[in-house]
Order: C-alpha cells, then structure tokens, then sequence
C-alpha cells in the first residue's frame, strides 16, 4: 500500500517548537509527511529548534519549505492527499480567510480549497486576539468553505494572554481529523 501524503503547514506560534510531536505521530498513523513553514516559523526553526532544520528534514525526509520555488525548478515534494495546519495563528487565519496567497504556506491553502484537498486546522491564539471580530468571520468563512477548523470543544480553547499551556496543545484531535 502506499503511504498517502501530509502537508503539515505551521505558523509561528509557540507549539511549532514541537513539531516532532505531529511528525512522529502523522508517521506512526501511516502518513508520508512533508513539512511547509511560515516564513517566521523557518526563522524558529532554524534558529530554537534542537537540531534546526537539518533535524526537521532529517525525521521527515523531505526537505523543509517555506518559500515559493522559482518556475523553472522542479517540485522537490509529493503532491498531497491532505493539509494540516497547525499551529493555525490568528495571522494566518485572516488572511487565508481573505485568498491572500503571499507565502507559499497561505498559497497552498488557498489552493488546496480549490482543489477540494482535506484539510484540517488547529489554532493556536489567545482570547484577546479570538475576540477580534474578523477570526470568527474568518474562522467561519473557512468552515463554510469545507475546512475542519479544530476551535473551543473540540480543538483548541483560546487562552488569556501570556498563560498558554504548551503541553496542553491537542495535536491528536489534529491528526485524529484527518481522512483515514
């Protein structure tokens, strides 16, 4: 059989210290993983991860991508069956919302929509910024659009500012969203 592909999209938000938890758990559950990061998630990476990138392509084995290839370059990582994003920031979220596609994180998602490709968000914000009128309207606009966005019971509650709880992050409702 053949191992279907994940994208798993992070952002910048203090849970993308640990991508290895849902790299690992995405392999053990059979998935082909390849690893998409914001730009400032590239930059955390790079720079706070144990081992930085080299560790995250290592687990992987793929390489790391966070920016648009040139046109004449060849892709250099499967098509997917399925994009995760996760950790989901109230940045993203908004511009995603939007059809903004200024990073190849956001254009990917953006594209995945059209392609009718599964995917799952899980956020990761604080109450203040889930109180911002535009990420509801921008949390439901994705809904509505056929995203599973993982937020309050389900997914991840919202925390007051400054008190996340960085073992608390529900990786496993995440990957348990998934298509089987």
């Amino acid at each position: 059989m053949t191992k279907k592909t994940l994208y798993l999209i992070s952002c910048a938000a203090p849970p993308a210290q640990r991508l290895d938890v849902p790299i690992r758990a995405a392999q053990q559950a059979g998935w082909d993983v390849c690893l998409i990061l914001t730009p400032d998630a590239y930059r955390w990476a790079k720079e706070d991860f144990e081992g930085g990138i080299e560790a995250l392509e290592q687990r992987t084995g793929h390489p790391v991508r966070h920016q648009y290839k040139l046109p004449s370059q060849p892709d250099v990582l499967p098509p997917p069956d399925a994009l995760l994003v996760a950790p989901l920031t109230s940045n993203t979220v908004n511009k995603w919302a939007a059809g903004t596609s200024d990073t190849l994180a956001l254009g990917l998602l953006t594209e995945g929509i059209g392609l009718g490709l599964p995917i799952v968000a899980l956020p990761h914000w604080n109450a203040a910024q889930n109180r911002h009128p535009a990420v509801p309207r921008s949390v439901e606009t994705l809904r509505t659009a056929g995203v599973t966005v993982l937020l309050g019971e389900e997914g991840f509650t919202p925390h007051e500012p400054r008190q996340g709880d960085l073992d608390a992050y529900p990786w496993q409702a995440a990957l348990d969203a998934l298509p089987a």
